[in-house]
């Protein structure tokens, strides 16, 4: 299983100098990719332009958006600002999509909460669609400039049913977001089992990420948690903060249980921006 860390695009006081810093650290590490969460309606770096200021500084790390709430945004600006970030970074992104829960994020971007499931399954048609240079509209051209034919990459988030036919009719594999391994596990069967059936060819690829921080950090990485999912009630996101892994131990642990629920790569995402949690982070993940 490849291990892959985040960027703190969310965490709140990060500042640019300390991203780019990151990614320069991540990369020097040896972790496969660079991963984001990310939302409308929270104080956080927008997720592909870290990702096209990170490739500006690094040659071989990938990124992963994990995950991008797709239908907050319009299909053909979608499509455009991964492309960009696709050429420009040579070929790194994978967009990890999902619809999320959160009524906010749309009501700030002017979309359709309760319609969010059929505006994602039309955004994954219509970014296939963009990404193999076809126009979006009648009497319109391609929004995909014409070095990027060919593609990003996705990974469907959720556990529906929905997300398990998504995955196999538009993505490259599934992202198990935040949940933990026990969780994790039997989806992935779901997902690979689904995936044979439709014929497919190779294997779904599976991603997972996880919450984590080292050192002196339990408080300020407890505070952030709790202020990002704030919005889901006290009881949840008191149970989100307490699950992220804050010792080496803990570390192992979590990643020993990926490996075990047939997971192909583990990004464990930070919840404290200081740099120095991706030394740390290294010494324990990839040793």
């Amino acid at each position: 299983m490849e291990i892959g860390i985040g960027i703190p695009n969310s965490v709140r006081g990060a500042t640019g100098a300390q991203l780019l810093e990151w990614a320069r650290r991540a990369e020097a590490a040896g972790f496969s990719s660079l991963g984001t969460i990310g939302r409308v309606a929270y104080p956080s770096y927008e997720e592909l332009t870290v990702f096209a200021a990170a490739g500006a500084v690094t040659e071989r790390i990938r990124f992963v958006t994990d995950i991008l709430l797709g239908p907050t945004r319009s299909s053909a600006e979608l499509a455009k600002q991964a492309a960009s970030v696709q050429e420009l970074t040579g070929g790194r992104l994978t967009l990890g999509l999902a619809v999320g829960g959160r009524e906010d994020d749309y009501r700030l971007t002017g979309r359709d909460f309760s319609a969010r499931g059929r505006l994602f399954d039309q955004q994954l048609a219509d970014l296939q669609r963009a990404f193999a240079g076809e126009a979006l509209v009648a009497d319109s051209r391609p929004v995909v400039p014409d070095a990027v034919r060919g593609g990003v990459p996705i990974l469907v988030g959720g556990t529906s049913d929905a997300a398990i036919r998504r995955t196999v009719e538009h993505g490259v594999g599934w992202t198990a977001g935040g949940a933990p391994p026990p969780m994790v596990a039997p989806f992935v069967q779901r997902v690979r089992a689904a995936w044979q059936e439709a014929g497919r060819e190779g294997s779904a690829r599976i991603v997972a990420l996880n919450y984590f921080s080292l050192g002196d950090t339990v408080e300020r990485s407890r505070d952030y948690l709790l202020d990002y999912y704030g919005g889901l009630g006290r009881e949840t996101a008191e149970m989100i903060a307490a699950g992220a892994h804050r010792s080496p131990q803990a570390i192992a642990d979590v990643i020993a249980a990926f490996v075990e629920a047939g997971v192909d790569e583990l990004i464990l995402d930070p919840t404290v921006a200081d740099p120095a949690q991706v030394d740390l982070l290294a010494e324990v993940a990839l040793a």
